[in-house]
């Protein structure tokens, strides 16, 4: 009878201990370098919300902005060893990892409109792409949004002439850094979260963001000039540790993913609307004079930097090249 008894509790130990064992959340660290209020940093909370409410409390997302648990030049090491299971880095950063093919994004002018850039990152290009990053151990999910860069300086920038000798800051990309040197600029690789400081300082003139980033970062405080350019694009990537990610539940990755189709949605919708509502308050603090630019000085601009994709096609890929400016003949842009 004891041995019966001692068998009927250690199997109900065993039960409870497997059931404590089962509610315990599966914890996702979700690190990324910008503030929580720009168009990242509200698609990140957004993520938690649904993939939390989806998961009913078996999956936890801790989210970590603007640089507090990982900067620019160590998240991706931090992934990749599983330190950090998520990260949406911009996709500059695919570069130095040895996915060159990413820097297609960095290319000024590639994207004539965001239909082009719809049309790459929701087609095939954009699952070519992620596979690339598999054999480094990194899984894509999805694409996110954050618009088109502009241009400051603590000088006007109306033609390239402007930029002679300016220190830029850049992300590291070889195509960023070719991008600068083709305007005459002089390229300064800098971590996203000692801009400011850079700028403030004069360790660096000047510096290329989309609205919401030169908003949110206060990098307008200590700009004179902007120049509505868009000449080049800025987006994410939301990116997870293979291991982990191949390691999960099969029934928890698709309540993820389908969290993620929807936070992805929110995210690209909201970025324009965050872009806008940024121009807006930087014009009214009257700190910055923001310059649009003629066409006359858009076409100097375009001719300054058309040579950079011819550059960058043995890097890139000129077929990848092609296939983007096919996107664009087909939509009609010339």
């Amino acid at each position: 009878m004891r041995a019966r008894n001692l068998i009927l509790m250690l199997s109900a130990a065993a039960i409870m201990s497997a059931n404590a064992y089962s509610q315990t959340p599966i914890v996702i660290k979700f690190s990324h370098v910008v503030s929580t209020d720009t168009p990242k940093g509200k698609a990140a909370l957004r993520f938690k919300e649904l993939a939390e409410k989806a998961t009913q409390g078996r999956v936890r997302i801790d989210v970590y902005p603007n640089s507090t648990l990982y900067k620019d030049q160590e998240e991706m090491e931090a992934l990749q060893v599983g330190a950090v299971q998520m990260l949406a880095p911009s996709l500059a950063k695919f570069g130095p990892l040895g996915a060159k093919e990413f820097e297609l994004f960095d290319l000024p002018y590639i994207f004539p409109g965001k239909d082009v850039l719809d049309a790459v990152t929701q087609g095939p290009i954009g699952k070519e792409l992620f596979k690339k990053l598999e054999p480094r151990g990194i899984t894509g999910l999805a694409y996110w949004d954050n618009g088109f860069k502009i241009m400051s300086a603590n000088k006007p920038l109306h033609l390239p002439a402007d930029f002679k000798g300016l220190k830029m800051r850049i992300q590291a990309s070889k195509v960023l850094d070719a991008q600068m040197r083709a305007l005459g600029a002089n390229p300064q690789v800098l971590a996203f979260s000692e801009v400011y400081q850079a700028l403030q300082t004069g360790v660096v003139d000047g510096t290329e963001n989309p609205p919401s980033n030169l908003y949110t970062q206060k990098m307008y405080e200590v700009q004179k000039y902007v120049a509505m350019s868009n000449h080049g694009y800025l987006g994410y990537a939301v990116i997870v540790n293979k291991k982990f990610w191949d390691g999960l539940p099969a029934d928890i990755r698709g309540e993820l993913n389908g969290a993620m189709v929807e936070a992805t949605k929110y995210a690209n919708a909201i970025a324009q609307k965050e872009n806008d509502s940024a121009m807006d308050a930087i014009r009214k603090s009257g700190k910055t004079t923001v310059y649009n630019l003629t066409d006359a000085e858009k076409a100097a601009w375009r001719n300054a930097l058309r040579p950079v994709q011819q550059q960058m096609e043995g890097r890139i890929g000129k077929g990848l090249i092609a296939a983007v400016n096919q996107e664009s003949a087909k939509l009609g842009y010339k």
